[in-house]
């Protein structure tokens, strides 16, 4: 378990429902994320913290700006035993997919140096910014998997979720669900 570790991705206001850039059903993913920080001894999370001026938001709606309330965790996400949080997407043009991308702080090293192996990724969203994480641990040597019950997608084509599930499957990543980790983690 020492080896394992839990990644929440973007679980932020403005990615739930009523938020400027709502994912469907992205309020669906507390509960789960709640439960699985039970099972883990290092639990990080990662969020987008743009600056007002980025060109990201010639792509996307204005969202999560450093600060705001919409960039903030929602008050139901537990937080309180977080390790770390990655801030990405802070630079003018920088979109920040990946939290191996964050500015302040680097993830491969923190992950390293606390001889963590495996990493189960949930959040949000399944086809951005979970998609780009799980792929860039995977890069790395990290066993990943993504926990299905504890992602939704943005799906701004219909089958845009089940194309990065395949993509992340195809790269050796393993999808579950929830009551599956107990069989995986070292």
């Amino acid at each position: 378990m020492k080896n394992s570790a839990l990644f929440i991705v973007d679980v932020q206001n403005d990615f739930l429902p009523g938020g400027a850039l709502a994912v469907p059903q992205g309020d669906e993913v507390i509960a789960p994320v709640n439960e699985l920080q039970k099972q883990f001894e290092w639990i990080f999370a990662s969020k987008d913290w743009h600056p007002a001026d980025t060109k990201h938001f010639e792509k996307w709606p204005v969202h999560c700006v450093r600060g705001s309330q919409g960039a903030r965790f929602p008050e139901a996400l537990h937080i309180s035993r977080i390790e770390k949080v990655f801030l990405k997407g802070t630079g003018a043009s920088d979109d920040g997919y990946s939290a191996f991308e964050a500015t302040n702080a680097d993830l491969e090293f923190c992950l390293r140096s606390r001889g963590i192996r495996q990493l189960f990724v949930c959040g949000l969203a399944t086809d951005y910014c979970v998609k780009a994480t799980a792929l860039d641990a995977a890069r790395l040597g990290f066993d990943v998997f993504v926990v299905r019950d504890a992602v939704r997608a943005v799906n701004l084509q219909p089958d845009d979720e089940q194309k990065a599930l395949a993509e992340m499957e195809a790269a050796g990543i393993h999808i579950i669900q929830s009551d599956q980790i107990t069989k995986f983690r070292l």
